[in-house]
């Protein structure tokens, strides 16, 4: 057994000087397998990321972008209410003479209420009409200057298919645009306009001024500033409202044949508002009224003839012979 421990010591010594050399190595050997760095590598800036990530907004930019933004916008806002304020100024100057036009030309044709209706009476309501001609081309000029800024719905089926559009597309292709912000400013002209022009062509010719008529005589192009359908019927409302007195009037002056032909009028105008469906507007209340025009021409009408005035000729002969 001593023989194995003195045989165990040599082996065991070397192990213990080898493990001591690789533990703890010389200098020698450390400088020639660990080549000495420069001192300054180790404090040199890093090379740069191939995508950097950019920094973070911070609170107080974000801010400044949305204030900016804001600025941007309500200064666009200014400067279209600006531009759509001289243009509605513009307009409600020839708004004001339109209004002087039509009431010279009421005044005028109120005489016909009083007296039975003359070349000359007529003659000089007429000539407004051509102040009124003049008039509306001024307003076309205006909306000429500013386009998109007035569209004319010219008949009910457009306007049906520009909300459809609305609804199924949310918006509508460019170049389009559905804006009568400036309609209103002589909308109630135009109608009282056209309520004495269909009242002067009544009297002149005994039949309704259509509209393709009413839009000539006016001096309105239907393709690009026309004659609205609205404005139309409720002029031809506002004539209605007149032939009840025209009518009791002429039969004070002697004219007992004048409430027959009014009556076959209205009752064909009535007739013919029949066939629309009116919406619960101020046109459908204009067109209830005009029931009461028609009551009241029949009453004048049923007096005369019970008195056996007038030529005797009866509405049922006359639609016959229609």
């Amino acid at each position: 057994m001593r023989g194995a421990l003195r045989a165990a010591i040599p082996i065991f010594s070397f192990s213990s000087a080898a493990a001591a050399s690789l533990l703890s190595p010389s200098p020698s050997l450390l400088l020639r397998r660990s080549p000495r760095l420069p001192f300054c590598r180790f404090f040199s800036i890093p090379p740069p990321m191939a995508n950097p990530l950019p920094p973070a907004p911070t609170a107080s930019a974000t801010l400044n972008a949305s204030s900016s933004s804001m600025q941007k916008q309500f200064e666009s806002f200014r400067v279209q209410l600006e531009e759509s304020g001289k243009i509605r100024e513009r307009i409600r100057a020839v708004v004001m003479e339109m209004e002087t036009a039509v009431r010279l030309m009421h005044s005028s044709l109120l005489l016909v209420h009083h007296t039975l209706p003359n070349a000359e009476v007529l003659e000089k309501a007429r000539v407004q009409i051509e102040v009124l001609k003049r008039l509306f081309g001024r307003l076309a000029e205006i909306l000429r200057e500013c386009p998109g800024q007035y569209f004319r719905c010219s008949h009910t089926v457009l306007q049906v298919i520009w909300y459809l559009s609305c609804f199924l597309f949310g918006c509508l292709k460019e170049g389009f645009t559905f804006d009568d912000r400036y309609h209103g400013d002589w909308r109630s002209e135009t109608q009282t306009a056209v309520s004495l022009v269909a009242f002067l062509h009544w009297l002149e010719t005994g039949n309704l001024l259509v509209h393709a008529e009413a839009e000539k005589t006016l001096g309105l192009d239907n393709s690009d500033f026309g004659l609205d359908i609205e404005d139309y019927l409720i002029g031809l409302c506002f004539m209605s409202n007149e032939l009840p007195r025209y009518v009791v009037n002429q039969v004070t002056a002697g004219d007992y044949d004048c409430p027959r032909k009014v009556l076959k009028f209205l009752t064909d105008l009535h007739a013919a508002f029949r066939m629309l469906n009116l919406r619960n507007d101020f046109l459908r209340k204009k067109f209830d009224g005009m029931k009461y025009d028609l009551r009241r021409v029949e009453e004048v009408y049923y007096d005369v003839k019970i008195r056996g005035l007038g030529s005797g000729e009866s509405i049922q002969e006359q639609t016959t012979e229609t």
